[in-house]
């Protein structure tokens, strides 16, 4: 046991010997209140040691105890929910599920405060112990969901998009195309509203045209005309064109123009995996077979 650890254990032991003299009668009569946030602190400092040492489990049970003296009996919420995110800090290093927990407990408090934009960063950041940690894409989808309502409670629209992508990003995945098109519309609709990020709004129609290609071939060329109502600096783009030798290499079921069309496109702008799984999935729709695209 190092040093620092030696240093956390004594924290620990004074901590409980504080709140044991807070129960009896002379410590609740003089100082029980002190004794408390005394122990607090106690802990959050055997908190801070275990971190040294690297020891997250013993790290992280230090801050919930510290969380838990200042939310039920310091009545502080604030601090409580301080230390409850510094235990999630510490588990996620060992234990991903208590992480989840401690930033759940988190998220109510913040929530009870009407602190809702941290709410929302701590719902984020859930999401991606789920995507990346245990690999459950529905859960990371819900906490997206729970972000993006905060956020647009908000008004910060920028935060709220962010999350809204994740989570078409993901619905595309699953093959639950229309929920990802319907995100991607919106989304665009709000760049186009704005100087800054009226161009972003070029890609996002670009995926949701995809995703109608993955869905029904005969929708997308009315989606497509609809976008470019809606945005016409599409008309000139790389991804119009490739769009249109999309459409048409499945119309005509030509493998061949559809496979030149996508290895064309891949030499200038570098196509990543969601958007290589989708045309996969739109060439195997009229081909039948899982072969490469490229």
């Amino acid at each position: 046991m190092s040093k620092e650890e030696d240093r956390a254990n004594e924290y620990l032991a004074e901590a409980k010997k504080n709140i044991e003299s807070s129960k009896g009668f002379f410590g609740r009569m003089f100082g029980a209140t002190s004794k408390i946030e005394d122990a607090s602190s106690l802990y959050s400092r055997a908190g801070n040691s275990f971190k040294i040492a690297k020891n997250w489990k013993a790290a992280g049970d230090a801050f919930c105890e510290a969380a838990k003296l200042q939310e039920n009996q310091l009545q502080s919420k604030h601090e409580a929910a301080s230390q409850y995110v510094e235990a999630a800090n510490c588990y996620r290093k060992s234990n991903f599920e208590e992480a989840i927990n401690c930033l759940q407990q988190a998220i109510e408090i913040y929530t009870e405060m009407g602190r809702f934009s941290i709410a929302a960063k701590h719902h984020i950041t859930i999401a991606e112990i789920y995507e990346t940690n245990l690999a459950d894409i529905n859960e990371a989808i819900n906490h997206y969901t729970k972000a993006a309502d905060f956020y647009k409670g908000e008004e910060s629209n920028s935060a709220a998009n962010k999350c809204l992508l994740k989570m078409a990003f993901y619905y595309a995945q699953q093959e639950n195309y229309k929920k990802a098109i319907s995100i991607y519309e919106d989304v665009a609709a709000v760049c186009i509203e704005s100087p800054l990020l009226k161009y972003s709004a070029r890609e996002h129609y670009f995926r949701a045209s995809l995703c109608w290609l993955c869905l029904d071939i005969a929708a997308v060329e009315v989606a497509i005309n609809k976008y470019l109502e809606m945005f016409p600096a599409l008309e000139d783009s790389r991804e119009l064109k490739f769009l249109n030798k999309l459409v048409e290499a499945v119309k005509e079921e030509n493998i061949d123009h559809f496979t030149e069309a996508v290895r064309e496109y891949d030499s200038i702008s570098r196509l990543d995996q969601w958007y290589t799984t989708l045309l996969l999935r739109i060439k195997k729709s009229f081909t039948g077979d899982d072969i490469d695209i490229n």
